[in-house]
């Protein structure tokens, strides 16, 4: 591919045609990392329980530096697909470039940080002396690797911006399948490997991610012509720098608003007993296939947002966020539909104690109600994100998480037990769905105006 055809590929044609091939990859790439966790979960337990508790106590930890790793890709995507937009290929290239150090120097500083903080952390977090040694098994390789989680994320970010997410998809699938392949030798020493145990399985998502970002490089570089060797001034990487973060900081806070205040409403639900956090657990697994393809569709909206403004044609922006709208809508409706008829059924699956059933099929009755607002939720805030705006994108989350979902879950507890609790996540996302569907679509009208007075 020649650098000429780094080209916007996502302003011109049908908006809903272009929704629906980018997302339908990303689907599949999003099953693909979500394959990555359950896979290294399942061999690591049957190492053991003193094993498996010491993988748990990484999630917070791992989950919060994944979710910086979240907002550097929503951040490069949002501002290379703008340049792409504005047919400004010389800044895309410097961007894409500077980005990707930035991820590096990032990296490699929290990479140090952590090497040097794993027993103070995971003690404060509430590992005793059985654990500690293994959860530093585990994290001394992962921190060691974690320039092979952010850099990458970066260059998939990049990719996305020029709107193929075919090429991003099939690498995390292949990234799957390898962390699949490698789990087994490096975990228990198959086929003359050494047995590695915890080390194994940090090990094999390491080198998973490793060839991943060997690959997705060779692409960025080679096929879109995306880094330039050329010597920047410094204001221009400080430049590069500054836009990447003012989109990416706020998107990674976002991230985290998430499950920290999930954290809280567990220690709500664990007020009605063990079996009822088994329940709320087994549900959100549930939960979290059933979304996947409005995790798909934020994925992909940044990107032609992005494009679209670049190019000064935000009416199909307005047009795609409506197109989007209906679509969470009657999707989210299906899927409240499939799961109230089959809730007991699913949660069985996993695990048929009375109660975990109960407490698991009443989230599954409720919940659902308002997935369709939730998916309007994710694609209005990479929507922000896609066009440089993601104050609102944190407002949002706020609103929805902590003034709405916290306070509403802590009542409804009091009064109404777990079913109270659910009830609340409901009310939040179908208020918050409704403003911010509201609240986009007078940000693009205001685009549209200023685009029609220039």
């Amino acid at each position: 591919m020649q650098a000429s055809q780094l080209r916007a590929r996502l302003t011109e044609g049908p908006v809903r045609h272009h929704l629906v091939r980018l997302t339908l990859p990303m689907i599949w790439g999003i099953l693909a990392m979500m394959a990555i966790n359950a896979t290294d979960t399942w061999f690591v337990a049957q190492l053991g329980a003193s094993e498996l508790a010491a993988m748990s106590f990484t999630f917070p930890v791992i989950m919060v530096l994944i979710s910086l790793g979240i907002g550097m890709m929503a951040g490069t995507s949002s501002v290379l697909a703008r340049a792409i937009g504005r047919g400004d290929q010389a800044r895309a290239r410097r961007l894409a470039t500077d980005a990707s150090l930035l991820a590096l120097l990032l990296s490699l500083g929290l990479t140090a940080a952590g090497l040097a903080t794993i027993g103070p952390l995971f003690r404060l977090l509430g590992a005793g002396d059985a654990i500690l040694p293994l959860v530093y098994e585990y994290m001394s390789v992962w921190y060691a690797g974690f320039v092979c989680f952010l850099v990458p994320m970066v260059g998939m970010g990049a990719i996305r911006a020029t709107g193929d997410t075919r090429l991003q998809g099939g690498l995390m699938i292949g990234a799957a399948f390898l962390n699949l392949v490698l789990d087994p030798l490096l975990i228990f020493g198959w086929l003359g490997f050494p047995r590695l145990e915890l080390q194994g399985a940090a090990l094999a998502t390491v080198l998973a991610r490793a060839v991943m970002l060997l690959v997705g490089f060779w692409f960025i570089h080679f096929r879109f012509r995306m880094l330039t060797f050329a010597r920047p001034r410094p204001a221009e990487v400080w430049a590069s720098w500054r836009s990447v973060l003012h989109v990416g900081l706020p998107a990674a806070g976002t991230n985290v608003i998430i499950p920290a205040s999930l954290a809280v409403v567990v220690a709500m639900i664990a007020q009605s007993g063990a079996y009822a956090v088994a329940g709320f657990g087994v549900a959100t697994r549930i939960e979290a296939l059933a979304l996947v393809v409005f995790f798909a569709m934020s994925a992909i909206i940044g990107p032609f947002v992005g494009q679209n403004q670049g190019a000064g044609k935000c009416e199909r922006v307005l047009e795609a966020m409506r197109e989007s709208a209906r679509f969470c809508i009657a999707l989210g409706l299906l899927i409240a539909l499939g799961l109230g008829l089959a809730a007991a059924p699913l949660i069985r699956l996993f695990n048929d104690h009375p109660e975990v059933v109960a407490v698991g099929a009443a989230y599954l009755y409720i919940v659902p109600i308002s997935y369709g607002a939730a998916g309007i939720i994710m694609i209005a805030n990479a929507a922000f994100n896609g066009l440089g705006r993601p104050l609102p994108a944190v407002v949002l989350s706020l609103t929805r998480m902590v003034f709405l979902y916290l306070p509403l879950a802590w009542l409804g507890g009091r009064l109404f037990g777990t079913g109270g609790i659910f009830a609340a996540a409901c009310t939040a996302n179908l208020l918050v769905g409704a403003g911010a569907y509201l609240w986009n679509r007078r940000v693009c009208e205001r685009y549209i105006a200023a685009e029609a007075k220039s």
